[in-house]
């Protein structure tokens, strides 16, 4: 009875043991997936109404009043930006803010967007353009090659990740948040990856608007798990979130969003309307967002939260010219 007692106890410690093993492989699992998870975007919409500010005070041609922080667009929620520097590409008429936000609190990169004087064009080669230029070091990874060089290629990209990198010894513990609508928006895209991939900033933060895609699939994986804290904001109709066109059947040869979009839309009830915001999903390509509606506007292009985004004397007849010609693109 005894001999017998002893063996139940051996094995009754024996699976205790095999079962604790496996628990705790299962625990280091799950605790080692916990702390490796990416984080993802939220969207704070706070940071976004100053984010657009900046996005518009970016398109201000005044380069004294740019200088002095006293553009008209320099006021509001952004009036206590302390710029560090205006980095201007003339030959490609390129333009990008850098400075401390002490309200966010965080370092800001603003790109400016498309200019009106060129607009008509970008917008034409945008229903046109291929995926032409593999993405360093990742495989099949394809982008846009303008895009790609208006950030690489120029007088931006050094200048601003020289900034960066010294406000950030100004600001130890201050996070990175990146910018910029329609064009600016894309330049915003390649500035954070490059930022965290190239030099190892960790906590870049990215809100655009009205941006185009930019780069295929694998590139859109490889961006989102690269810069998860990205919020990138769409507006009704707006036309440019729509090109260059997305083709599911062409699969990798697509271009393809990255992820997460905002969209801001318009809920009627009777003869009142109002606009409120869906966080889409993490896919980059929310058939529920503004894939459900046909991109065709530019006025809707032009206006997120209530901000202009556009040259601050452009005229209204280059953009609706380009709208009015819109079904014979």
């Amino acid at each position: 009875m005894l001999n017998l007692q002893v063996d139940m106890a051996t094995k009754w410690i024996f699976w205790v043991v095999i079962v604790g093993v496996l628990f705790g492989l299962a625990s280091t699992q799950d605790f080692n997936a916990i702390i490796t998870k990416k984080p993802e975007a939220v969207y704070n919409h706070t940071a976004a109404l100053i984010l657009v500010k900046f996005a518009s005070a970016a398109y201000t041609d005044d380069q004294a009043a740019l200088q002095a922080w006293t553009c008209h667009r320099c006021g509001g929620l952004i009036q206590g930006f302390q710029l560090s520097e205006v980095i201007v590409d003339v030959p490609n008429s390129l333009q990008a803010i850098v400075g401390i936000a002490e309200n966010l609190p965080a370092i800001v990169v603003a790109f400016r967007g498309t200019q009106e004087t060129s607009f008509q064009n970008w917008l034409a080669d945008l229903y046109f353009t291929q995926l032409d230029f593999n993405y360093p070091s990742v495989k099949d990874a394809m982008v846009h090659h303008g895009f790609y060089s208006a950030y690489h290629n120029t007088t931006l990209q050094p200048h601003i990740v020289a900034a960066v990198q010294s406000l950030l010894q100004q600001r130890n513990g201050f996070s990175v948040m990146v910018t910029g609508h329609s064009m600016g928006g894309a330049l915003a895209s390649f500035c954070a990856l490059d930022l965290v991939v190239n030099y190892n900033i960790q906590d870049v933060q990215v809100v655009t608007f009205g941006q185009p895609r930019i780069g295929n699939p694998i590139f859109a994986s490889f961006y989102d798990s690269s810069v998860p804290k990205t919020i990138r904001m769409t507006h009704g109709h707006d036309i440019i979130p729509h090109l260059p066109p997305y083709y599911t059947i062409l699969e990798e040869r697509t271009y393809h969003h990255v992820a997460r979009e905002v969209w801001i839309y318009t809920v009627d009830f009777g003869i009142l309307t109002y606009e409120t915001t869906r966080v889409c999903d993490e896919t980059g390509e929310d058939p529920t967002c503004s894939r459900s509606v046909f991109g065709d506007s530019i006025s809707d292009h032009l206006m997120y939260l209530g901000t202009v985004l556009r040259t601050e004397h452009s005229s209204d007849s280059g953009w609706w010219l380009s709208e009015r010609q819109y079904n014979s693109l």
